[in-house]
């Protein structure tokens, strides 16, 4: 039994999703203690964090589109039986930095290997589990690129930052399409707001749907 609840964020590059999950978790974790699990993805794990060094190392210029799809969901199956299951296991409350809608908007319609196939390889990569709860921070492309170059150290930008913007506009529009046919799960913020407002809306969402812990 998972009595646990998972909670994702997703966005667009430059969305400002992990500042907002950053804020959140020094707001809420003083009270949750040992209940609160934050994690990532790819990465949350040695294993899963080994092939996210991979998969974003800037050098792997000659990377197959479908073996990055397919690495992304290895990361994540890995992630998801070493970190989020037990977690969830365990009741805790469990706040993912992207999951399976990222690989769909990127891999599927950024590099245009196809949204289906790729939510397909991921059914089986997570055997279905989907959070209770997706935020999605909305930007447009230009304006999360424009965040990225003023404000991201020049070391940390990998090999989806360099991409093009018509790349970013496709998973903008995938993670919209995404929203519109899911919108009982994934709940949309405006993330051209300030911080303030995006972090608390973002926390109203969390209480609304994890109560048990507030």
């Amino acid at each position: 039994m998972l009595s646990g609840t998972f909670i994702s964020f997703e966005g667009p590059d430059g969305a400002g999703k992990t500042s907002a999950l950053q804020a959140i978790t020094a707001e809420i974790a003083p009270a949750l203690g040992d209940r609160l699990t934050i994690t990532r993805e790819p990465g949350g794990n040695p294993i899963s964090e080994s092939i996210r060094s991979i998969i974003l190392d800037r050098a792997n210029t000659a990377m197959d589109y479908r073996t990055e799809a397919l690495l992304y969901a290895a990361a994540r199956r890995q992630h998801l039986a070493q970190t989020i299951l037990p977690a969830l296991a365990a009741d805790k409350l469990v706040l993912c930095d992207r999951y399976v809608d990222s690989s769909v908007a990127y891999q599927g319609a950024g590099r245009e290997i196809g949204e289906a196939a790729v939510a397909k390889m991921n059914e089986f990569a997570t055997d279905g589990l989907l959070p209770e709860l997706t935020i999605y921070f909305d930007v447009p492309a230009v304006v999360g690129l424009r965040r990225i170059q003023a404000h991201r150290d020049p070391t940390k930008v990998d090999r989806l930052d360099v991409e093009q913007t018509a790349f970013h506009d496709r998973v903008r529009a995938a993670y919209l399409k995404l929203q519109a046919a899911h919108p009982d799960r994934i709940k949309l913020i405006d993330a051209t707001q300030d911080p303030a407002t995006v972090v608390a809306q973002s926390l109203a969402l969390i209480k609304q749907t994890a109560p048990a812990y507030f």
